[in-house]
């Protein structure tokens, strides 16, 4: 298999992997692993799994022969998720299968034999209605979910500038809008999910893992800064002119190692007790 010698999505996926591994909350692995059942292989479910960057990080992470189903709508991404497939810490075998699927429509029979269903930065990409029936899937089939890097609209930069909360609110708003008539829950999809496994009686941890870009961090704060801004003034075009000037002080403050960035993220296991 030949792959794309660039790929935009995939190269951004690959310059954050990092970042995502450093912020994942490890206690709830623990969480995860405590509550495995004693069939194998596990058979674990991902959910709008891009690169595969969830599997490369939890699979040495959980204990012996494991099965991991990718799911995304990209072909292209699924080709480099197996190009590049997950190893255990143990040596125990691990199976990789990809599947081109729309996840908002996956049901409990989906699902059924899964030990677990993952998804890493998904849920401020979809609707309430979305989350409801992946929710549903989940709790149908009895297995945990562990939903992690959600993005939930807390940003901090040090040093502050005055711009920053106004550019934080429109990105904010840009994550809320409506995409050919599915309006996205954005920084409020966390929370959504949470209430959502409520109502079908399933409880769910909750932990703040923000990235945390600094120094050593910069070629990924500058992209990220960068698309984060370009989303704001999407949705408030009347800020172009007034963030020039904030985009060449922030951007020079990065390359030269001097800016520091909180991206806020929480993620969330269900099911799990």
């Amino acid at each position: 298999m030949t792959l794309p010698a660039t790929d935009p999505f995939a190269d951004w996926l690959a310059l954050r992997e990092p970042a995502d591994a450093a912020a994942r909350a490890e206690d709830l692995v623990e969480r995860v692993r405590a509550r495995l059942g004693p069939d194998r292989p596990l058979v674990v479910h991902d959910l709008g799994s891009g690169t595969g960057s969830m599997a490369r990080w939890l699979a040495p992470r959980l204990p012996g022969p494991q099965r991991w189903i990718l799911y995304d709508r990209d072909p292209g991404l699924l080709d480099r998720a197996r190009a590049q497939p997950p190893v255990a810490a143990d040596g125990s075998p691990v199976t990789v299968e990809t599947r081109q699927a729309d996840i908002t429509r996956l049901t409990a029979a989906d699902l059924s034999g899964a030990g677990l269903v993952t998804a890493s930065a998904l849920l401020d990409m979809l609707t309430g209605a979305e989350i409801e029936r992946i929710v549903a899937a989940c709790a149908g089939a009895g297995c945990p979910a562990l939903f992690v890097l959600s993005v939930v609209g807390r940003v901090t930069f040090d040093p502050a500038d005055p711009l920053d909360a106004e550019v934080a609110a429109a990105f904010d708003d840009h994550q809320r809008r409506t995409v050919e008539g599915r309006t996205l829950l954005g920084p409020d999809a966390a929370a959504a999910t949470v209430a959502a496994f409520a109502r079908h009686g399933v409880p769910t941890e909750v932990r703040a893992t923000p990235w945390r870009l600094g120094p050593a961090q910069t070629a990924l704060t500058a992209a990220w800064f960068t698309g984060w801004l370009e989303a704001a003034v999407e949705q408030r075009p009347e800020l172009a002119d007034r963030t020039a000037e904030y985009a060449r002080r922030r951007l020079a403050a990065a390359a030269a190692g001097e800016l520091t960035v909180t991206v806020g993220h929480d993620d969330l296991l269900a099911g799990a007790e």
